[in-house]
């Protein structure tokens, strides 16, 4: 089996292996006029009350709803969500959201001091605090990114503002965030929680009470998860948050290398008994805005059911799996969501071998692995990295992608592309204004080799303005 799988990766690398398909994130989109959005939710029916999927922690015998919602993109006053948008957050909206949520069973609520520029905490508290504690599963992390945050004095101030923005006397859910990210994952796990005794002040805080269930979420490094794995005898991981979804299960390397198949991951928390909980399961909204050709393929296999509700059945379907994570902007998405687990039908093993079939399709669709959540983002020269790369990938994945190939249409698609690109990134904020210092990749849980990249873009750029194209990036 082995052998097979690298064959199929190489072939797939001489064959066009690359990203899957890139376009708008579905929590984050609103645009009205898009027949293709629209048309998802236009019929959409209203899910049915107690009939929410649980599962159960085999430590705590907490009961926990399959659907778990991500407080990482709440609703903004100006109608955006709080991940993009600079409004304030809509509280009001964002009640609204949880009080439904509630209703229908979700009970699982994921924040962090660092979601929606620092306000998510605050509006998670205002919006659960209405409702019975006893109602509710909390999750929020220690978010100490950088290093100005590593000490343990600012690491502590972190833990502590913590409990004050959420309104509560225990978190039920506490994460080490993003170990693995940057180029050097060890030297941030040491600096970040082992160095500065972090990591055994939080065990000493679940064993008294005020920590429920300790875990981390993944990003990256593999090293620094099998590590941690390794260390589970002494810290007794709760549960483990991992990226899991139809394409990252075996081809999450040939979407960027330094990613780990979800495959393997959920393979080692299920010898251990460690339950997984789900971030990604639509890697970042592309999987619910795939080509066209495999969206009717999908429409034509269950056609009263949305393309993300396929991402979301196969995400809650392996047992281990204690909650699946969806950043919900709008009430439309929530209640699709809803949808797909009140209750879960599991995928068949014929749906996960077309799923598996609609991913290899995807490898093929060379893309920039980006999910658009702006953790690289400010850019010290003011660089729109972002929009730079949802420009490009809304491109290839719609086929306008200028190629001296295709000689016929060739003039109409280099003008379409740089008129475009000036439309969704001012001049001042394009790719050419990159100096390589790096500060941005990091920061990038998918780990993208930001500054070559961008240099890449700006070198297809420059051949168009110059009237040529370069076959490939």
């Amino acid at each position: 089996m082995a052998d097979k799988n690298i064959t199929r990766r190489s072939f797939l690398k001489l064959f066009g292996g690359g990203a899957a398909a890139a376009a708008l994130t579905l929590a984050g989109c609103k645009n009205k006029t898009d027949a293709a959005i629209s048309d998802e939710y236009k019929n959409q029916v209203e899910p049915p009350k107690g009939k929410m999927t649980y599962r159960v922690n085999p430590k705590t015998k907490d009961k926990v709803s399959l659907l778990g919602y991500g407080m990482m993109r709440l609703p903004t006053m100006d109608g955006g969500a709080g991940r993009e948008s600079d409004a304030p957050l809509d509280q009001e909206q964002i009640n609204r959201l949880v009080d439904y949520a509630l209703e229908h069973g979700v009970n699982y609520y994921d924040t962090s001091p660092a979601y929606c520029k620092g306000m998510s905490e605050r509006a998670t508290g205002v919006a659960l605090s209405r409702h019975p504690r006893n109602s509710y599963y909390v999750a929020t992390k220690l978010s100490n990114f950088n290093e100005d945050t590593w000490s343990r004095d600012e690491s502590m101030k972190m833990y502590r503002n913590s409990f004050k923005e959420l309104q509560v006397d225990y978190i039920d859910y506490y994460l080490l965030h993003a170990i693995g990210m940057g180029d050097d994952g060890m030297e941030a796990l040491k600096g970040r929680y082992l160095d500065n005794g972090m990591l055994d002040f939080l065990v000493e805080e679940r064993r008294a009470g005020r920590i429920r269930n300790l875990g981390f979420s993944y990003h990256g490094d593999i090293k620094v998860f099998d590590y941690l794995l390794s260390q589970h005898d002494k810290y007794q991981w709760d549960f483990v948050q991992i990226e899991l979804n139809y394409l990252d299960w075996e081809w999450a390397n040939e979407i960027n290398e330094r990613n780990t198949d979800a495959k393997y991951l959920y393979g080692e928390l299920d010898k251990r008994d460690i339950p997984s909980v789900i971030m990604e399961p639509l890697l970042g909204g592309r999987l619910a805005n795939i080509p066209q050709y495999l969206a009717t393929q999908m429409k034509q296999r269950d056609p009263e059911h949305s393309i993300a509700s396929w991402a979301f059945r196969y995400a809650g379907t392996p047992k281990k799996v204690l909650t699946v994570l969806s950043g919900m902007t709008y009430m439309e998405h929530l209640k699709d969501n809803l949808l797909s687990y009140c209750p879960l039908r599991p995928v068949t093993k014929e749906e996960t071998e077309f799923l598996y079939h609609i991913a290899e399709e995807l490898v093929g669709v060379e893309t920039i692995p980006c999910n658009d959540c702006k953790y690289c983002m400010p850019c010290p020269y003011g660089i729109d990295i972002p929009a730079i790369f949802v420009h490009y990938n809304k491109c290839k994945n719609e086929g306008t992608l200028p190629n001296k190939l295709r000689k016929e249409s060739y003039a109409k698609l280099r003008r379409q592309y740089l008129i475009g690109l000036d439309r969704a990134v001012p001049k001042l904020r394009q790719a050419n204004h990159c100096i390589g210092c790096g500060q941005c990749e990091p920061h990038c849980p998918q780990n993208i080799r930001i500054p070559q990249e961008l240099h890449k873009i700006d070198a297809f750029v420059e051949e168009l303005k110059q009237g040529k194209a370069l076959k490939d990036l």
